[in-house]
């Protein structure tokens, strides 16, 4: 990849964990001569309060930028992927975190990682996203896309097509609907497949399902999802990767759709995916 010149900061919400790191970020890039944009959340949490050199406290998200280059753990590397949707701008990331199964590189070789990153010695790889809209705007999810029951909330009770054809109705907990990416997260823990990544199409599992007859679903890429809630007296919560994203009241609908290449994701040359998930999670059998 061409060495980046402008580089813009994420860590997790740990400062006491990074800053001795966001500090060794700030004199390599000085002397790589690389621009660091540090965006105002990272800015206040790190106490940067003033412009030095190479360095920009306050940049905001929506200027350009050749990489996000993150300290922290899935949840931080999910953020910057989402902010760069669509945009074309790799993330880098140096796992802070317990799992990291989207780091680039592990925090024990920090300082050769970042060498890379500056250097831009790093492959991209192109994931998919899956969304969903709300009030006429596209929300994107990395990993899933998840319909279900609030806390104090009776069971729910969903309803799930197909393109226009209805496949069943469920009492559950919830649904979920998992890229590739996200199949080893929400939808692994309901007994859903893993899909590895380059695997066409998405995943629908079922959260604790009060049927024995609700099978998990892998979804052709080019077909929507529709789910409803047949509840006739409480509404559902829908979330993307987590967040709180919206309500779904008795008899609503929403739909679901992937799509191809929506976010860019830095690894090391000739990592795959195979690999990762050893790493991650350990052999599958001995």
């Amino acid at each position: 990849m061409k060495r980046p010149e402008r580089i813009t900061l994420f860590t997790h919400q740990y400062p006491e964990e990074t800053s001795d790191s966001v500090q060794r970020v700030i004199e390599m890039t000085r002397a790589a001569g690389v621009e660091v944009l540090v965006p105002p959340p990272e800015a206040e949490k790190h106490s940067l309060g003033a412009d030095s050199e190479g360095v920009r406290a306050g940049a905001e998200t929506s200027e350009p930028t050749d990489l996000a280059l993150v300290l922290g753990g899935d949840g931080t590397i999910l953020t910057a992927l989402r902010t760069y949707a669509g945009r074309g701008v790799p993330v880098f990331a140096l796992n802070f975190g317990a799992i990291g199964f989207l780091a680039t590189v592990e925090r024990r070789a920090f300082d050769d990682g970042l060498r890379d990153a500056l250097a831009g010695n790093f492959e991209l790889l192109e994931l998919p996203g899956i969304a969903i809209e709300v009030d006429g705007e596209d929300r994107w999810a990395v990993n899933d896309v998840s319909i279900h029951r609030r806390p104090t909330h009776r069971v729910a009770e969903l309803g799930y097509s197909i393109r226009d054809d209805t496949l069943g109705q469920v009492r559950c907990d919830g649904l979920v609907a998992s890229t590739p990416v996200g199949s080893t997260g929400y939808n692994l823990a309901n007994g859903g497949p893993i899909l590895a990544w380059g695997v066409e199409g998405y995943v629908v599992s079922f959260i604790a399902p009060h049927t024995l007859t609700a099978r998990t679903l892998v979804v052709a890429p080019n077909d929507t999802l529709t789910v409803e809630n047949l509840s006739r007296r409480e509404d559902v919560e829908v979330t993307t990767d987590g967040r709180p994203t919206c309500a779904l009241a008795p008899g609503e609908q929403t739909t679901v759709r992937f799509q191809h290449d929506r976010f860019l994701l830095a690894q090391m040359p000739g990592t795959s995916f195979y690999h990762r998930f050893r790493e991650k999670f350990g052999r599958l059998a001995y």
